[in-house]
């Protein structure tokens, strides 16, 4: 490639990849903002959490945008494979590095590094014109290929609560092209915005729809079967209710958001989730802005 051409490649990069990392960030903020979530820090409190709030949220939020940056600039005109996969691993370590430096050790955003590092990633590869459901099909082929240099570490709580309760965890969710967010999450959002719901409200139906639906590992970890069982079926009375928009289901989401406290569970991975629509939902409504534009150099080379 010319020195011209090598210029222009590397200038669209870095653009995708400061658009894709502002989207991510913009996503995880918007997650822990979201009020009133059952469980979840939010605007109004901790939820169930005793070493969070919505302050070090977003720190830990912004302190991941090198990251995504660079997973956007890592994906932009690449394939799907496992140099590429290897590449996202090593700055998404990086990046958990990052985050934990800058919330003392706390861990905010392990499991949304996974899951919007691959979306991240995938997005820059599939360019433009390519909708949620594409992306996340490209980041469940990212996700089922090998990371050779991945180092041995302890099991993680996500990872001794698959093996206590054969659970599906997040590894599970990503390989299989992120379900809960493109066949749950996604449309739950856009039925409530359809309906005349306020974003806020379609954001905590697209929470509650996840919740009904995941075997959430935070949840498992946190309080076991019981805990599970409680969040799953008070996320389903919530939606049968009328969702978050009616006054019975605000009644049941806030006895939900009471129940989970007493028992110190929080649906972290449902959460987690969420962001990955909200991020996904958000390069849709750019797809022909920004967005769209930015690894059209691509084609001019």
């Amino acid at each position: 490639m010319k020195p011209m051409k090598l210029a222009l490649a590397s200038s669209a990069a870095q653009r995708c990849g400061v658009l894709l990392g502002e989207l991510a960030v913009q996503a995880l903020i918007d997650e822990a903002e979201l009020t009133p979530k059952p469980g979840l820090v939010d605007l109004r409190d901790n939820g169930a959490h005793t070493d969070l709030n919505v302050e070090l949220m977003r720190r830990s939020a912004r302190a991941l945008r090198p990251a995504f940056t660079a997973m956007g600039e890592a994906g932009w005109a690449q394939a799907a494979d496992q140099s590429l996969r290897e590449r996202l691993a090593a700055i998404g370590r990086d990046g958990e590095a990052s985050m934990l430096a800058a919330t003392g050790g706390t861990n905010t955003h392990r499991g949304a590094v996974w899951a919007l590092g691959l979306l991240t990633g995938a997005a820059a590869v599939s360019g433009p014109g390519h909708g949620a459901a594409e992306i996340a099909a490209v980041a469940g082929a990212l996700a089922r290929l090998p990371d050779r240099h991945a180092p041995q570490q302890r099991a993680s709580n996500g990872q001794r609560v698959q093996r206590r309760y054969g659970a599906r965890g997040a590894r599970e969710e990503a390989e299989a092209g992120f379900p809960h967010v493109v066949d749950i999450g996604l449309p739950a959002l856009r039925a409530a915005r359809s309906a005349g719901r306020t974003e806020t409200q379609a954001r905590l139906d697209a929470l509650l729809a996840i919740m009904a639906s995941l075997e959430d590992t935070c949840l498992l970890h946190r309080g076991g079967h019981d805990a599970l069982a409680a969040a799953r079926s008070g996320a389903a009375t919530v939606l049968s209710r009328g969702g978050s928009g009616t006054a019975e289901g605000m009644a049941a989401l806030e006895q939900l958001g009471s129940r989970l406290v007493g028992i110190g569970a929080s649906p972290g991975g449902s959460a987690d989730l969420l962001a990955a629509v909200l991020f996904l939902d958000r390069i849709d409504q750019s797809a022909s802005t920004e967005l769209g534009a930015c690894p059209l150099a691509t084609s001019q080379l």
